[in-house]
Parts: structure tokens; C-alpha cells; sequence
């Protein structure tokens, strides 16, 4: 007798989109909502109300504006990132300076997105996300490249020198760039 096994459906990745434009919030639920694999479970236009519902509805992923009124983007996720560490953070910004960069990924962002992002990269963005990789937008990754000597300078750096040079990176953007130079 043969039998077929019926697909498992597999349970998709509850997202909350923290966003102070209402037009934005608005386009990417639609957007987001043609993907199976994503539920845009709730939105908020502030990191206070960010906050607020990822404790309410513990979202896998949460996809964070940098620039938001009262509490920001980078104190949000800091928040977030405290009290649910398992929470993955996507930010989702137009702000495309190195130290903005830098910190949302000190603050325990796993992904640094331009808002001008295809739809369907985001919608992958997310799935690897939520499933451990993280993920910095091409655009902006060239400033992992400025942390690093060049290699035609590196016979030039004695070992103490190569040290002081790590030191200057915290723990997380050290995980971050190593996860970048192996393409994750």
C-alpha cells in the first residue's frame, strides 16, 4: 500500500513593522502580506508603541525605522533586544552613514535594510533573519570594508598593531563583520 504524506504547513514568521509614517507602515503591510511565509501581526508609529507590542504579541521579527519621534530606533531595539533576545531586529531605514550603521548593529539589529528595497528581497531578508543569518544591505556593507587594513598595508602592521586595530570594534560588530566576510 503507498501512502503520500501530506505537506506540514509551515507557520509564518509574525512580523511587526515599527514605522512613524502612516503611508509607509501602510505600503509595507501590503507588500509584505503577498509573501505566504510572512504575517504582519500589528504595526506601531513609535519605538514606545514598538516596544509596547512586541511584549504584547512576541513577534519572530521586527522591522525598525531608525528615525522615530520620542524614543528611536536604536533605543528601541536596545529595549527589545533586553527583554526578548530571541526577537529578531530588521532595520529598515534610509539612513546610510557608518556610524548609524554601526550602531544599530551594536544595538543587536540583525539586519541593516534601505528602504528602497525590492519587496521580495525584504520578504527574504526576513525568512533568513528569522532563521539565524543576518544581513546588511550592499550599499551600505562597503563600510565593513573601511574596519579593515588593506592587504597591500598588512605585512606593514606589527602584531601589537593588529591588536589595537581589534580593539576598536565591540563584540557584536566583530561577529557582524566576520558573518559579512563568510557572506552570510
Amino acid at each position: 500500500m503507498l501512502t503520500t504524506k501530506s505537506p506540514t504547513k509551515i507557520d509564518p514568521i509574525r512580523v511587526i513593522i515599527v514605522e512613524d509614517y502612516k503611508l509607509t507602515r501602510v505600503g509595507l503591510r501590503y507588500a509584505l502580506n503577498e509573501f505566504e511565509h510572512i504575517d504582519v501581526v500589528c504595526e506601531a508609529e513609535n519605538g514606545e508603541k514598538g516596544i509596547e507590542m512586541v511584549a504584547k504579541e512576541t513577534p519572530d521579527v521586527v522591522l525598525m525605522d531608525l528615525g522615530l519621534p520620542g524614543i528611536n530606533g536604536l533605543e528601541a531595539t536596545m529595549a527589545i533586544k533586553e527583554n526578548h533576545p530571541d526577537i529578531k531586529i530588521v532595520m529598515l531605514t534610509s539612513h546610510e552613514r557608518e556610524d548609524e550603521v554601526l550602531a544599530s548593529l551594536g544595538a543587536g539589529a540583525t539586519a541593516y535594510c534601505l528602504k528602497d528595497i525590492d519587496p521580495k528581497t525584504l520578504s527574504e531578508v526576513i525568512k533568513n533573519v528569522a532563521q539565524g543569518a543576518c544581513w546588511i544591505d550592499p550599499n551600505v556593507a562597503k563600510l565593513a570594508l573601511k574596519l579593515f587594513p588593506k592587504p597591500e598595508n598588512a605585512g606593514f602592521l606589527s602584531n601589537s598593531e593588529v591588536s589595537d586595530t581589534k580593539s576598536h570594534l565591540t563584540e557584536r560588530e566583530t561577529e557582524v563583520l566576520k558573518l559579512l566576510v563568510m557572506g552570510k
